[in-house]
Formats: C-alpha cells, structure tokens, sequence
C-alpha cells in the first residue's frame, strides 16, 4: 500500500523559513525544501525504483508550507525498505551532507546565497573531494561524493574542471 514518510523542510537543527514570519516564505521555503531533497541525496543516494523524495503541500490555517516527503509504492521491495529506513530520521545539519547552509536567516529577512542548485552540488562536490593520492579526509566524504557524483555526473564533471583550472 503506497504511503509517506514526512522528512520535514529542512535539517532538524537549521533553522527554517518560518509560515508567517520569513519575508518571501513561499519561495524560500520551495527552494529549501529542494535543497534539502539534493542534501538527503548526498548522504543516501537517489531513492530507488519503488519509491521518490518530493515536496509535499501542507495546508495550515496561516497557509501553505512544504515539506520533504519520500513517497513509497512498495514497502515489500528490500531496496525501498532499506532507503526508507535510512532517510527516515532526515539530517541534523546541511553540514553533515557537505552542503553550506543554502539560506541565512536574520529575524525576517533572508539572503539566499546561490539559487542555482548545481551550485550547491558542485560545492559540496569540493568539500567532499578527495584527496590528491585518492583517499578521503572522513569516511562520509567518501559517501557525499560518490553520491553526488552518481546522481549529478554534469556537476561533478564541472567540480573536476574548477579543481583542474
């Protein structure tokens, strides 16, 4: 029987974009939202086939706010089973994916430091990079990249390119 697990909009201990307080909140929370979808992906890899992470519309009484969901049609699979189990809990920090925080928050207003969100991959890309003799600074590096580099081939071509320039 499909269903969802709701993964919240953003890692547990960021802050967020608040639903009648943050400036622009449809937008902001949007774009959140899928920057934390590219984070999860980071750590966990794409989702495979039998299940997929998208934004969900929650409908509250001061508005609309999203949420990350990872939506399940077979819950028998082991592989949907096994990705489930591993985004369940979501992340605590963009750090913990290699991601710099997407949106900085100071009471209302909010900087959305780049909009382009292969550019949040490629820096996450640099960050997790390896060494030059292969190896990785932290076992999770080693993850981030791979992942990364398996679900976006173009942005990590483009990470590769600016480490050789």
């Amino acid at each position: 029987m499909p269903y969802r697990i709701d993964l919240g909009g953003a890692p547990a201990n960021e802050p967020c974009a608040q639903l009648g307080h943050t400036h622009d909140f449809a937008d902001v929370n949007a774009f959140e939202v899928f920057a934390y979808k590219l984070a999860l992906i980071a750590m966990h890899g794409m989702p495979p086939a039998g299940c997929r992470l998208s934004a969900y519309a929650n409908h509250h009484d001061f508005g609309t706010y999203r949420t990350l969901v990872l939506h399940i049609e077979d819950e028998a699979d082991e592989a949907v089973a096994a990705y489930a189990e591993a985004v369940e809990e979501g992340l605590s920090t963009w750090l913990s994916a290699c991601f710099t925080p997407p949106i900085a928050y100071d009471g209302k207003a909010v900087a959305i430091a780049q909009r382009d969100p292969t550019e949040l991959v490629i820096s996450a890309l640099l960050v997790s990079r390896p060494r030059p003799d292969g190896s990785f600074a932290i076992p999770d590096f080693e993850r981030v990249h791979t992942n990364l580099s398996a679900a976006f081939p173009d942005a990590a071509e483009a990470a590769r390119a600016r480490l050789a320039a």
